[in-house]
């Protein structure tokens, strides 16, 4: 058997696996060897096992889970299920970092003052401010459910509802960038939900309101975000790339080093799109 086996150093180099990789995947169950010599502890692998360890080198290096990678290898026919749903966490991740992003660069460039206040300012005793702050607080709602990476069906219709509803109030109250981010989120949602038609609609309303308003800088960039982004999920590729071409123009005209940056990540997730910073 050894003759027709490799050392755990060749698999290690025909699959790229480090070796220590290899002795961890042994112990969990993932990868065993298919011998051990019981006087060395040495592992060989049989050579049918290399396109096991090269699917899981390429699983693991965007992150699936060991015990999905356990389900492909089982199951290799849930393999497309299983990178999907990988992919829409991984969505789902971004999301939330460029979330997280623009919100400390907001606390960066305002001071955390009025962040760590007690005493509500007087103005939010009218009912004018009530409703910006219920828009705010459905909008951040909606911000906390793509976050989430289980959500039940349930929790897409709260997350599809709260977005409609923060850009109802934020109609009522709002300037122009809070409805241009409003139909942005929207978007988003419909993205997220894969439901390209309404994806469509608002990601143009977003610019639609962008040129209405002469609205630049971050807004202008993220709503040919939004567009590039419903063109991929509608299956449109090129037209996808086109509007990710505008999107990236815009981004050399916004001001802000970290918003520009929030940008470009996020560019990088709209499927079928590459790096770009």
């Amino acid at each position: 058997m050894r003759g027709e086996a490799f050392s755990i150093g060749r698999i290690s180099r025909l699959s790229g696996l480090t070796v220590k990789a290899l002795r961890y995947y042994d112990r969990v169950g993932l990868i065993r060897p298919a011998t051990v010599d019981d006087e060395t502890g040495f592992r060989y692998y049989a050579p049918s096992q290399v396109a096991s360890a090269r699917l899981v080198m390429r699983l693991r290096s965007v992150d699936v889970p060991v015990e999905d990678v356990r389900r492909c290898l089982e199951h290799p026919d849930c393999l497309t299920e299983i990178l999907l749903a990988h992919r829409t966490r991984l969505e789902t991740r971004a999301t939330r970092l460029a979330g997280d992003l623009h919100e400390l660069n907001h606390l960066l460039n305002d001071g955390l003052e009025t962040t760590m206040s007690t005493t509500p300012p007087a103005e939010e005793l009218f009912a004018h401010d009530e409703e910006r702050r219920l828009a705010g607080h459905l909008f951040n709602a909606v911000w906390e459910l793509l976050e989430t990476d289980d959500r039940t069906a349930e929790d897409d219709d709260k997350m599809l509802h709260a977005a409609h509803a923060s850009r109802y109030h934020w109609g009522q109250v709002g300037s122009p960038p809070h409805l241009a981010r409003g139909e942005w989120q929207c978007s988003r949602v419909y993205a997220v939900l894969r439901r390209p038609e309404p994806c469509l609609h608002h990601a143009q309303r977003v610019l639609d309101i962008c040129r209405a308003e002469a609205l630049a800088d971050f807004d202008l960039a993220f709503a040919y975000e939004a567009l590039a982004r419903a063109h991929a999920i509608a299956g449109d590729a090129e037209t996808a790339r086109a509007m990710t071409e505008l999107a990236l123009s815009a981004t050399e005209d916004i001001v802000d080093d970290e918003d520009r940056k929030i940008v470009l990540a996020d560019l990088e997730t709209i499927p079928g799109q590459g790096r770009f910073w």
